[in-house]
């Protein structure tokens, strides 16, 4: 697991280095922007979950599970962690407090781990074979826990945005892709928290706050597997959650992705919050989360 207060100052830096790209104002900090910074998220206790269950060899090959209390079965949220697709920089447990309060509405939560690209086997193939697998893991363990296969919503924040929406993405990946396999999980929605779903756009400088050189890495170049808008239409509702003020995620980069979507066939919605930066995405309190939460709620019951 990587050491959270290396995570800290690499979250740090990485707002610092959004903020030179963009010649935006000072990187978002607690204080009179009203915007979080990372310590107010990640110096608070951390929820705990109810089991972790491998479904692979690797440390980082593992899933979190949050069941909420009473019978089942219960609907499912998959949820993926960002961090620029890079494991020094977060990992699963950045996610607990969102799964924490998903579990207390009654959703049961797959919290997936997965190697990123500084991690051996990461990168493309490895770390869409991860997700993938984690995501199929659901099947294998939902008996046992009572996990409602019919219901599962995909959420992500950040580089785990575009992760969920490649999951519900998976049926349409070309013949002959090594990603590829016959009989993907279903997926009923999927709510995207900052995500980055088009690769080939971020691949252009000056690109994101993740930097272009781990778009390369991440697609390997082969946006045809691995960027969501070559892979369109999903088939799936979509709603896309973003911070008006995110200096990591271009707030361009929604609507860049929904038009064109729209326009394939798909149902995509984007809900722009105002004085939300990156990290309100991933705190249970905020607006941000909110408006996540019903989006989730509202696709469950559909």
């Amino acid at each position: 697991m990587p050491v959270f207060a290396k995570a800290l100052a690499l979250l740090s830096g990485l707002a610092l280095a959004a903020c030179a790209v963009s010649q935006a104002t000072p990187p978002p900090a607690t204080g009179p922007d009203g915007l979080m910074a990372w310590p107010d998220l990640l110096e608070r206790p951390r929820p705990s979950p109810d089991a972790s269950i491998a479904y692979g060899a690797d440390p980082l090959q593992v899933v979190d599970l949050y069941l909420p209390a009473g019978a089942g079965p219960h609907p499912v949220a998959l949820m993926v962690h960002g961090g620029c697709w890079q494991t020094e920089i977060a990992d699963r447990t950045i996610m607990n407090w969102l799964a924490d309060d998903l579990r207390r509405r009654g959703i049961a939560v797959w919290n997936i781990d997965y190697r990123g690209v500084d991690r051996p086997g990461g990168g493309y193939p490895g770390t869409f074979l991860d997700v993938a697998a984690a995501a199929e893991a659901l099947r294998a363990h939902a008996a046992a826990h009572d996990l409602d296969l019919s219901r599962i919503v995909a959420t992500g924040h950040s580089a785990g945005g575009h992760l969920a929406l490649w999951l519900a993405a998976r049926p349409r990946l070309p013949e002959g892709s090594p990603l590829r396999s016959p009989d993907p999980l279903p997926i009923r929605a999927v709510v995207s928290l900052g995500g980055l779903p088009d690769l080939e756009e971020a691949a252009r400088p000056p690109g994101s706050g993740c930097g272009t050189e781990v778009i390369a890495r991440i697609s390997g170049g082969r946006f045809a597997e691995t960027s969501v808008p070559r892979l369109a239409p999903l088939g799936v509702p979509q709603v896309l959650i973003n911070g008006r003020q995110d200096r990591i995620i271009p707030v361009a980069y929604a609507e860049g992705y929904a038009g064109p979507a729209r326009a394939a066939g798909d149902s995509v919605r984007v809900r722009m919050i105002d004085r939300t930066g990156h990290v309100e995405l991933v705190a249970p309190e905020t607006a941000a989360w909110a408006a996540a939460a019903e989006e989730i709620e509202r696709a469950l019951r559909r």
